[in-house]
């Protein structure tokens, strides 16, 4: 029998990221960016708390290009503070092991172990149980883990390592590209019995494989109950998975319907009670029928987000619908007048949509006269 085993695993924090929707270089980004290492010491809090054996990260931990000696000695620090509890650390393709990266510079304590080859290298968690972990050498072309590999010796056998798991690969997020990729049955097939992953911002939890998620928000629209899992393994070899909320920040995916708001003031005050209570960060899709004698510009609702969030988006267009003008197009292109022709030149554009309705809109009320022509 298999003394009993606890693990708290994460990955994907991606500490230093960009966040360029934020804009990199603003107060927004950066206070993102502490953000992470707020919810690093909440998941070394957990592991605390929860008297783990070990605690895994398996990849994207930092972003390589934008890391900072501030934050390798952040990552020093905080890990040193959990010893003698082991730290197991599997680079990724954003952190990737080489000569200049973190990995290999730190001066790191006894108790952090970096896995520091393309190939499978073991350590033994304790007797009868054995860890398998490799790493990414570079920001792409990382091949399967698991290709013409078999675990060896007796016992239990895990793995750690960065990779895309085949058949969860078309649940991910847009834009996600495959790296070391592998198809959940090579697992038993290598001789292992569960494998501790990242790579892959959506959690899932298979039966011989387990991705947390990104523990802290890093995009709107992410879906998914994610956060660090403190594994236990029992005596006969099972685990029991759980999740932990470790994020230091909320994020929320708001929609406004302005249809039926007869001034700027009708859909601010409908905003206002939107938000209400809320915090954190906010992605505000705007949507429905919009009155052409409404005067309202993106910075009114900017402004009226940042009493209360630190960071904000605005987009027109969502899973609800868009945002249309209430102007009868229809009717208006088949005018024999000046304004007819604009508003046949414009759809007939390749301008992209909200364009086209922004253009449409400021040039219709230009033609009535008016002189509120910034518009949404």
């Amino acid at each position: 029998m298999l003394q009993p085993f606890t693990v708290v695993h994460f990955a994907d924090l991606h500490l230093d990221a960009g966040f360029a929707w934020a804009g990199a270089f603003s107060d927004a980004a950066r206070r993102r960016r502490q953000g992470l290492r707020e919810t690093l010491r909440r998941i070394v809090g957990v592991a605390k708390d929860v008297k783990a054996d070990a605690l895994f990260c398996a990849g994207d931990l930092y972003e390589h290009e934008r890391a900072t000696p501030d934050t390798a000695a952040f990552l020093r620090q905080t890990f040193a503070d959990i010893a003698p509890m082991p730290v197991f650390l599997a680079p990724g393709n954003h952190d990737w092991y080489g000569q200049e990266s973190i990995y290999a510079l730190n001066d790191w304590s006894d108790n952090v172990h970096v896995f520091r080859q393309s190939r499978l290298q073991h350590v033994e968690l304790r007797p009868g149980l054995t860890l398998w972990g490799g790493a990414h050498l570079g920001p792409q072309n990382t091949g399967n883990f698991l290709a013409d590999f078999r675990a060896n010796g007796g016992g239990r056998h895990w793995a750690l390592f960065h990779g895309s798991e085949n058949a969860w690969f078309s649940e991910q997020e847009e834009g996600k590209a495959r790296h070391a990729p592998f198809d959940a049955a090579d697992i038993p097939a290598a001789g292992l019995e569960h494998a501790f992953l990242g790579h892959y911002h959506r959690p899932q939890d298979a039966d011989h494989h387990t991705y947390p998620g990104n523990p802290d928000p890093l995009a709107f629209g992410e879906e998914g109950r994610r956060g660090a899992v403190v594994a236990r393994v029992r005596g006969d070899g099972t685990i029991h998975r759980e999740r932990r909320r470790v994020d230091s920040t909320t994020v929320h995916d708001l929609h406004l319907d302005v249809s039926g708001c007869g001034s700027r003031q009708a859909v601010l005050d409908r905003l206002a009670n939107l938000v209400q209570g809320l915090q954190g960060m906010v992605r505000l899709t705007i949507h429905g029928d919009l009155d052409p004698d409404v005067d309202l510009q993106g910075a009114d609702l900017r402004d009226a987000l940042a009493t209360s969030f630190d960071a904000a988006q605005i987009r027109y267009r969502g899973p609800c619908g868009s945002l249309r003008l209430a102007y009868d197009i229809d009717a208006i292109k088949l005018e024999r007048t000046v304004r007819g022709r604009f508003v046949i030149d414009v759809l007939g554009s390749n301008l992209p949509e909200d364009e086209q309705r922004r253009v449409l809109t400021a040039g219709l009320r230009a033609l009535d006269g008016r002189a509120d022509l910034d518009v949404l």
